[in-house]
């Protein structure tokens, strides 16, 4: 295997993040201080907010399509009425199209941004705000280039996507500001780029986001596909979209950075992977896979997400501790050595908290994977103790978001 496709593994960002909680055991970490005791509040505070949200545990995957239901309407299912007599195969492309397209501008969007829905008038912030306006984005055709044919994301049309348009469909305003706007744009563009340079994937003629439906659906074995596979290919396909980072063997790594505690074989000491937006979207196709009759296996083999829902739990319970005491009254660079410590703290310490959680609950591993977990879960813990200790429910480490990593 090459140290790009090794890097590029769930192997290697667990055993990466793995090291820098090792560590933190020894006290030996720059930004942070560990607290292994309170790990057992964290599991009690998570399964709290588990019974608060899913009183029978009856918990879905963490993923996208969780978002499009903000507010108890099912986005999604009065979208697919505009499918009538399609086929199970074009509802799965479809559905890879906007999703795909919505995880990518899934990124932070700020403490100030919100999103009118057309319709019902509903505010939306954060997540489900973005969310709803990919939805918006994607459902009013601006995204395809074949008139009569919505709803569905083209190379045309994502590369000619402009940013005032962009802006206009996600209500962006000197009044609303929106954090990494050119950053998504640049992924959409990217995207429509990368659907014309593999043809083996997308195919030569009228490619499309959703051939990635067919390309891994051909994949699959007596209808089963291991999670890992959906996650390398999308690490292989869409490399090139992101920005320029690190490169290996001139190959832009994307959601990779440095910390000095990591040990790895040469040149990939000092290296640590998280994959953040490729895993979320990972985890987003696992539906429509699903639907479409393909068994997704090992699901527990992808890890949990080092984004700041999850990684602000640890911080705000105590199990984190920041050494320097300012360090949350500034903004940090999402490359800056504290910030990798913390996402390769939240990633390991899921791992370690997903036990305690299952345990509580009277649960195994069959039947509340991770991704349950981050859904019922972490993720919503997270939040839930975000906007008890600060009014604007802001995350306690600050991260420059550029639209692109969280």
């Amino acid at each position: 295997m090459s140290a790009v496709a090794e890097l590029r593994s769930p192997e290697a960002i667990r055993e990466r993040c793995a090291q820098v909680l090792a560590a933190a055991r020894r006290d030996a970490l720059p930004h942070f201080r560990f607290h292994p005791e309170r790990l057992g509040a964290v599991s009690q505070y998570v399964v709290e907010t588990i019974e608060q949200n899913y009183p029978g545990q009856d918990i879905p995957y963490h993923s996208r399509w969780r978002h499009f239901g903000v507010g108890g309407l099912d986005r999604w299912d009065r979208l697919r009425q505009r499918l009538s007599g399609a086929s199970r195969e074009e509802i799965a492309r479809t559905r890879f199209d906007l999703v795909v397209i919505s995880v990518l501008v899934d990124a932070g969007a700020g403490p100030h941004w919100r999103y009118r829905e057309p319709g019902t008038g509903v505010l939306h912030a954060r997540s489900e705000g973005l969310a709803v306006a990919s939805l918006e984005l994607f459902s009013s055709g601006t995204l395809s280039s074949r008139p009569g044919a919505a709803l569905r994301a083209d190379r045309p049309a994502l590369e000619a996507l402009g940013r005032e348009a962009l802006a206009r469909v996600l209500q962006i305003t000197p009044d609303n500001p929106m954090l990494g706007l050119d950053g998504r744009l640049t992924l959409l563009r990217r995207l429509g780029a990368v659907l014309g340079e593999r043809p083996d994937v997308f195919g030569d003629d009228d490619p499309r986001v959703g051939g990635l439906f067919d390309f891994l659906a051909n994949r699959a074995r007596n209808g089963r596909l291991a999670a890992r596979e959906v996650l390398t290919t999308v690490l292989d396909i869409f490399a090139p979209i992101w920005p320029g980072r690190l490169e290996l063997d001139g190959v832009n790594l994307g959601d990779i950075w440095r910390h000095p505690v990591v040990v790895g074989p040469d040149p990939t000491s000092g290296l640590v992977p998280f994959h953040k937006l490729s895993q979320w979207l990972t985890y987003s196709l696992v539906e429509p896979l699903e639907d479409a009759g393909i068994v997704l296996e090992r699901l527990d083999e992808l890890t949990g997400l080092a984004e700041y829902r999850n990684g602000g739990l640890f911080v705000d319970l105590g199990v984190l501790e920041p050494r320097d005491i300012e360090a949350p009254e500034r903004v940090h660079e999402v490359g800056s050595e504290l910030v990798v410590e913390w996402r390769a703290l939240t990633v390991a310490l899921l791992d370690e908290l997903a036990p305690l959680v299952r345990r509580a609950l009277g649960r195994d591993d069959g039947t509340l994977s991770l991704a349950k977990i981050l859904e019922g879960g972490t993720w919503s813990a997270g939040r839930r103790i975000a906007a008890e200790l600060r009014a604007d429910a802001s995350p306690p480490i600050r991260v420059d978001s550029d639209g692109t990593v969280f």
